[in-house]
């Protein structure tokens, strides 16, 4: 067997044990449905890769989600803990986007896949509608033990799991009486006097009576096979489907009446368990009149209720996204498989032409050719569509050559839908789905798709906004922060600043290194209060400030008392902490003065690390007459001194001093790696998911050897 069936073998031998060891955490938990989410580090994302219980449609929505996603699983994973939600009010009001989608009632619980050195992801849990609101600590704690139980499987695994495009169905086995037999119960069936159906978890019938038959008015061998709202015309109606949605969803029974044509209602109870669901039908009056019921105009068709439902998880999903890579992304991801669609182009008017700002599922080369082209263009129906602002569908080469025959040449693509994104009148680009075969449009995907549009162009002009204002706020940033840090022999170092994952105001963090002489050196880092071009201004002047009392040789506690004492001259209402280490490279020898600044680390050449005592004066701002007491400490040969901000080691529920631990044991660990390096892992260690929640500055220091 050659490395790669090996390995290959392998892959496939670890997912078939994920998929075993949910399907035990659901049974185990007395749970009706199971998901299990990996992160995919490429995104960051949550990847749904296997499911129990429920249809894969079921899940398009939630196959694939940012981790900053505002559900339970993302949640879990960020807080490392148990989410319990107890009931559908609750979700309304914790989870108010999800509950869009699934109004249904349940019980669900997250739980993280929390492994040694990393978090794998997180697994979902639901029960049936009647279980009890709260959950009892034995049951959580059997949730937990089951997530870790996973955790430790991925662990141990020699290769990674694998992340499909759609989950993976996992059946959870049930128990069935050893002697029953389907010629037995089919028989017990046809001796009811009503009519019984049965029907598999993805809504097909699987077992028809003929008294269902004849109640149904369809022969059985038309019915098997086939979904109830799609092979009898009376019940194409969204809320027939929704019925059997609520009934896989929650595992509850439930009972609706509907007529079917001319007269006769009927009364479906529907019974459902991990299998399916099995529907019992009985004749009844019209509820209403308690008599012959009044003639029903034909109502028009309906969309899917599961088409339905994605479009408001889209709509939900888009008002999240914020930059522009977001809504491309989202698209790709979202909207490409709900539709079925290979291709996307997403253009943004731009001085009279359409740039292309994202696309998915064409070549380099052919993106070339379609980027720029003016709004007038007759080389793809994008600028009439612009004009017009109504979209345009063509099935296959032949509608779109007739009109455009280049557009077909230069893409090779077999069908499109081309949406107009403008607000109130005003052009913003356009969004085009493409496929590599011809795709009729239905009546429902033409509308949800042109609804779509509108809510697309929304999210793209806000995110355009962003993205504008995000590259001033960094090129701001980047002026108040050194260009270049200085060569000093016997020192090696490296600095980098990280922004906050969210916002678009520039922090306050600083750092900078100056070279005072042949053998001496000063490091200082600080932090600003708040997020606001004030903070910034502020920033610059303490910077400012630090470097010129150190340049004139002031001592260490003076750079910061002198620095406390403009501070205050320049009235300003920002507290500012901060850190100054003046290095003696010829004794190897630090003194450190803080200013309510979070303490230092230091490695060793031998990989001991620990944090520096350093004790703290007040911050810069608070008392005109503070005094700054200093610290003196070693920086022998090898030695790396690591200065951070608040950032690094302030995490949502969890202590600064756990935060710090960690960082400490991490030091140890690293070896005398790359500083940059170094940097970036202290960074993921801090935050593994990458959703920082403040500015992340890092300076790093090491006495070289000679």
């Amino acid at each position: 067997m050659s490395g790669i069936e090996q390995a290959t073998g392998i892959v496939g031998a670890v997912d078939d044990d994920l998929g075993a060891a949910l399907a035990e955490t659901v049974r185990r938990t007395g749970a009706s449905v199971g998901g299990l989410y990996l992160i995919d580090d490429a995104g960051p994302t949550l990847r749904l890769v296997a499911l129990c219980g429920l249809p894969v449609e079921f899940t398009a929505p939630w196959q694939r989600l940012p981790l900053t996603a505002p559900v339970p699983v993302a949640d879990a994973i960020r807080e490392d803990g148990l989410v319990w939600v107890g009931s559908q009010d609750e979700m309304v009001s914790r989870y108010p986007r999800a509950a869009a989608v699934l109004p249904y009632r349940f019980a669900l619980a997250a739980a993280p896949l929390t492994g040694a050195r990393r978090s794998w992801g997180g697994i979902v849990l639901m029960w049936s509608a009647d279980h009890p609101r709260e959950a009892t600590a034995r049951e959580r704690a059997h949730i937990s033990a089951s997530a870790r139980r996973l955790a430790r499987l991925l662990d141990d695994s020699p290769q990674p799991p694998t992340l499909p495009m759609r989950p993976r169905v996992v059946p959870v086995d049930t128990v069935r009486h050893p002697l029953q037999t389907g010629l037995a119960a089919a028989d017990y069936a046809e001796r009811l006097p009503e009519g019984a159906l049965g029907l598999d978890l993805e809504g097909r019938i699987t077992f028809v009576t003929s008294t269902a038959a004849r109640l149904l008015g369809r022969e059985a061998d038309r019915l098997l096979g086939t979904r109830p709202w799609q092979s009898l015309p009376w019940m194409d109606d969204p809320v027939y489907e929704d019925h059997y949605r609520t009934a896989v969803v929650s595992r509850a029974p439930v009972s609706f009446t509907t007529l079917c044509p001319p007269d006769h209602w009927l009364t479906f109870e529907l019974h459902p368990d991990g299998s399916g669901i099995s529907a019992r039908i009985t004749p009844t009056r019209d509820p209403a009149t308690n008599g012959s019921p009044p003639a029903t105009p034909p109502r028009p068709a309906a969309a899917p209720t599961g088409r339905l439902y994605q479009l408001v998880h889209l709509a939900a999903a888009l008002t999240e996204t914020v930059r522009v890579h977001d809504v491309v992304r989202l698209i790709a991801d979202q909207v490409l498989p709900a539709f079925g669609a290979d291709g996307l182009v997403v253009s943004a008017v731009d001085a009279g032409r359409l740039r292309i700002i994202g696309h998915h599922g064409y070549s380099d080369d052919i993106i070339e050719r379609l980027d720029a082209l003016p709004l007038e263009t007759d080389l793809t129906p994008a600028g009439q569509v612009l004009e017009s602002g109504v979209p345009a569908f063509f099935a296959d080469p032949a509608e779109m050559s007739g009109n455009y025959p280049g557009a077909t040449r230069i893409s090779g693509k077999q069908a499109w839908a081309f949406l107009p994104l403008t607000m109130s009148g005003r052009p913003v680009g356009c969004c085009i789905l493409s496929y590599d075969h011809p795709h009729v449009f239905s009546s429902d995907e033409r509308a949800v798709l042109t609804s779509l549009a509108g809510l697309i162009a929304q999210a793209l002009d806000r995110a355009r906004l962003y993205d504008a204002q995000h590259r001033l706020v960094e090129e701001l940033q980047q002026t108040l922060l050194p260009r270049t840090l200085p060569v000093l022999p016997g020192l090696d170092v490296a600095a980098q600043y990280l922004p906050a994952g969210h916002g678009v105001e520039v922090g306050g963090d600083f750092y900078d290194l100056l070279r005072l002489d042949a053998t001496t050196a000063a490091a200082v880092i600080g932090d600003v209060e708040g997020h606001s071009v004030a903070a910034a201004a502020l920033m610059g002047q303490v910077r400012t400030a630090i470097h010129a009392f150190a340049s004139a040789g002031s001592p260490p506690d003076q750079v910061l008392a002198r620095t406390n004492r403009l501070l205050a001259d320049l009235d300003s209402d920002l507290l500012v902490s901060c850190l100054y280490a003046h290095i003696d490279l010829a004794r190897h020898e630090l003194v450190l003065v803080s200013a309510g600044h979070v303490p230092p680390l230091l490695r060793a050449a031998d990989g001991r690390a620990r944090v520096l005592d350093v004790e703290p004066g007040p911050l810069l701002g608070v008392d005109t007459g503070a005094q700054y007491p200093t610290t003196t400490a070693a920086l022998p040969p090898g030695a790396t001194l690591a200065l951070y901000t608040d950032g690094l080691v302030e995490l949502p529920h969890s202590d600064v001093t756990r935060a710090t631990t960690g960082l400490v044991r991490h030091l140890a660990e690293t070896g005398d790696r790359d500083l940059d390096d170094l940097i970036g892992s202290l960074v993921d260690c801090a935050w593994p998911s990458g959703h920082r929640t403040d500015d992340i500055s890092v300076l790093l220091l090491r006495s070289t050897r000679n």
